[in-house]
């Protein structure tokens, strides 16, 4: 089963890239809402030249009950969380109360093998500064940030802290500086690309943005071609590609179409974490259209256990199946206080 569902994450991971490069072949930015043509040209500069770009993770939000096909609700591959719980405490869970069992769970070693394979990429004679923002409240985004630090430590990386509030500019040489008024050569930030190209500093990331092969002054981790993939247009652009793929939902941009009348569907803005504005539709309801720009995925609601609705977080490092994490809450929409389930393979 396990092994069924690994392949299943490869494929839907390919699918994603070949979607990503159809968005960018085709110039339809416009359907992920990004209607600024320097946001554009840099994503698309991004794509073309994604070997030169250090790329590290993603996870792939899933549906299944274990009698069907795993189903793609969504792609979160550019600020993914719940990365600490899965990658090291579910494992020492396992290690202490199921000795000789296993687990889906390759999550640490192979996030140390990416940094060491991609520190080529990165430019020479600088740290790489791991950033969140401060105004996380919940402490999850610093926990992730603080753990992939450490992972690219334990890679033989240099590394530097510093939020996202505290990066400053420089205007006498035009470039982003620490603290310290050293400057940031290199840098992973836990925030997403839809603010950063749309913070006030917005112009600077744009002007000084390394797309590989020291085109700028500043390579951000992950790149900027990760935007396609984390924007939830891709579902729907995923199944018009692919329509009647077993592992995907009928999703749509112009409205729930036929799933008004027949599975329902979940509407889910373009751009948000954690479940934010996503509201659920049982068949039979109104096809309201949002005023937002929403994707309109046909309704598959979470397996229940126990009155406990299951989402399989299913983790991809360097385009390769890493590892699971199952995440369980009250309502059908898994949110930011989602509590996570470890797993076991007896």
């Amino acid at each position: 089963e396990v092994e069924a569902l690994e392949e299943v994450v490869e494929e839907l991971h390919r699918m994603c890239l070949a979607a990503a490069e159809h968005i960018v072949t085709a110039d339809r930015f416009a359907d992920l809402g990004i209607t600024d043509p320097r946001v554009a040209r840099a994503v698309a500069e991004a794509w073309q030249r994604r070997a030169e770009l250090p790329s590290v993770y993603g996870r792939f939000d899933l549906r299944y009950d274990g009698t069907g096909p795993a189903k793609l609700l969504e792609y979160n591959a550019d600020t993914p969380t719940s990365l600490v719980e899965a990658a090291s405490p579910q494992w020492f869970w396992m290690e202490e109360r199921f000795p000789g069992a296993d687990q889906w769970n390759s999550l640490h070693e192979r996030l140390v093998d990416a940094w060491k394979k991609q520190a080529a990429l990165l430019p020479p004679g600088s740290p790489l500064y791991f950033a969140h923002s401060s105004a996380d409240e919940l402490g999850e985004d610093l926990m992730t940030v603080a753990y992939l630090k450490e992972t690219a430590e334990q890679a033989g990386l240099d590394t530097d802290w510093i939020s996202v509030e505290e990066i400053g500019w420089d205007r006498l040489s035009g470039r982003f500086v620490d603290t310290k008024l050293r400057f940031i050569r290199s840098i992973f930030k836990l925030y997403p690309w839809e603010w950063l190209t749309t913070d006030r500093f917005a112009g600077h990331v744009l002007d000084t943005l390394d797309n590989g092969g020291g085109t700028g002054s500043t390579l951000w981790i992950e790149p900027a071609w990760k935007m396609l993939l984390s924007n939830k247009a891709l579902l729907a652009v995923l199944w018009e590609l692919y329509p009647g793929h077993p592992n995907l939902l009928p999703a749509y941009l112009d409205g729930p179409r036929d799933l008004a009348r027949t599975a329902g569907w979940v509407a889910k803005p373009l751009l948000g974490r954690e479940g934010a504005g996503v509201t659920i539709h049982e068949p039979g309801s109104p096809p309201v259209l949002r005023d937002e720009p929403c994707c309109y995925q046909q309704l598959a609601p979470l397996p229940a256990f126990d009155g406990n609705h299951v989402v399989l977080g299913a983790w991809v490092v360097e385009s390769e199946s890493a590892g699971l994490g199952i995440r369980e809450s009250s309502g059908l929409v898994t949110d930011e206080y989602a509590r996570f389930l470890p797993h076991v393979i007896l």
